[in-house]
């Protein structure tokens, strides 16, 4: 849910309104830390709604990640959403699919030195760590790099 009135008076003052299955996506997309698709979220909201399409699912996704209530991020698995719009980097485990939040690390040092050097204004950046999790590890399983390096 959107926990104040700002995010109703943003959505507002664009001529938007907080429908029932718009508060529904945003809930489910910020109730888990999974990082879903679209597919996982229409699953999760036709349980309240069964009557709500997957287009009605991904034009909302869209929106709300366009208004900053989301984030989207690409990967091989195709478009994900993140409920945490806060400041993060991502660790992906190679062996299960699973994307983490992680605290993003201080960089801007590293953004000055290079906006000194190139000239470019630097908005944004973004952090990918990849490896294995530590239910992985614990498995015993190799990831698909390891596999690939061995081969």
């Amino acid at each position: 849910m959107i926990p104040n009135n700002k995010g109703l008076d943003t959505l507002r003052a664009r001529g938007l309104r907080l429908t029932r299955p718009r508060r529904l996506i945003l809930d489910v997309v910020r109730a888990t830390d999974a990082h879903p698709t679209a597919a996982f979220v229409y699953r999760r909201v036709r349980r309240r709604l069964p009557r709500v399409s997957l287009a009605t699912v991904h034009r909302n996704l869209r929106m709300l990640a366009a208004e900053g209530f989301l984030a989207e991020r690409a990967d091989e698995a195709g478009m994900r959403f993140d409920g945490n719009t806060g400041p993060h980097d991502h660790f992906t485990c190679l062996a299960c699919g699973r994307i983490y939040d992680v605290p993003a690390r201080a960089e801007a040092g590293v953004r000055r030195r290079l906006a000194a050097r190139t000239g470019f204004e630097v908005l944004d950046h973004r952090t990918e760590y990849y490896g294995r999790c530590g239910a992985c590890r614990r498995q015993g399983g190799r990831s698909p790099v390891t596999r690939q390096r061995r081969s």
